[in-house]
């Protein structure tokens, strides 16, 4: 019989996380490794996983560092190798690693477009392609893709990066439409403004952060623990039947 209590433990699965480094992806290293997960963690600067490592093990965890440039398909096809090779499988994939820059539209240039398309979109979808084939061979799999609330509305001077979030939402529909029946499941998470050190410049200015809370019903800007609750959530037996879904922690502002 099916227990009736929902299972959020990631005991016993691999969860591979991009962008690891710092911010949010830095703190979903650690939250899967508090909910059970063995964690490879992976991004472009060796010293800071290192750092992140320790930190997970002193804690009583498992989590290897892998160096990755999500702008180079080969890079990330032998990140991936080489997290299963070490593990002997991989569960969870958390497609974190993004860019983010502010661009007057006229002003975009050629490169501005393609570095961050090649990171936040076809970085990104040769990670599920190479994740998804190892997955499928399991029979299992979650993905779980780091979206924006500016995937779904406009944000000014984010045209690119707007752009590009809104096509991480296409690539998990249509994934998950042709995987979810073999056994995995891909998802997005749609953030809003959460405070990292990273966005602490800009959130600690009181004209900006009065700017971005009369936007927000929920009258405050989110944390990397409301980020965790819902990759957990989707990572995790308890969300084995969400698929194919963008779920929104923000705080209500699309709700508008």
């Amino acid at each position: 019989m099916t227990s009736p209590h929902p299972n959020f433990s990631l005991s016993g699965q691999v969860a591979l996380i991009t962008g690891a480094s710092r911010g949010i992806g830095r703190g979903l290293a650690l939250a899967l490794a508090g909910a059970g997960a063995r964690v490879a963690v992976a991004a472009r600067s060796g010293p800071e996983l290192d750092s992140l490592v320790r930190e997970i093990s002193a804690a009583g965890g498992e989590a290897v560092p892998f160096t990755v440039d999500l702008r180079q398909v080969a890079s990330i096809e032998a990140m991936i190798a080489a997290a299963h090779r070490h593990f002997g499988r991989v569960d969870i994939l958390v497609n974190n690693a993004g860019l983010g820059a502010n661009h007057d539209a006229e002003a975009v240039t050629e490169s501005d477009w393609d570095e961050m398309m090649d990171v936040n979109l076809k970085g990104l979808f040769f990670a599920c392609q190479a994740a998804g084939k190892i997955m499928l061979k399991q029979g299992h799999g979650r993905i779980i893709n780091m979206s924006s609330q500016a995937s779904v509305v406009g944000i000014p001077r984010h045209a690119v990066y707007c752009a590009s979030k809104g096509g991480v939402n296409q690539l998990t529909k249509v994934l998950a439409l042709e995987w979810s029946a073999r056994g995995v499941t891909v998802n997005a998470v749609g953030p809003t403004f959460i405070y990292t050190p990273g966005t602490a410049e800009r959130l600690d200015n009181p004209e900006f952060l009065q700017g971005v809370l009369a936007r927000l019903p929920i009258g405050k800007v989110g944390t990397i623990a409301d980020v965790a609750g819902a990759v957990i959530y989707l990572a995790s037996p308890a969300g084995a039947m969400v698929t194919g879904t963008l779920l929104m922690v923000d705080g209500g502002w699309t709700a508008q």
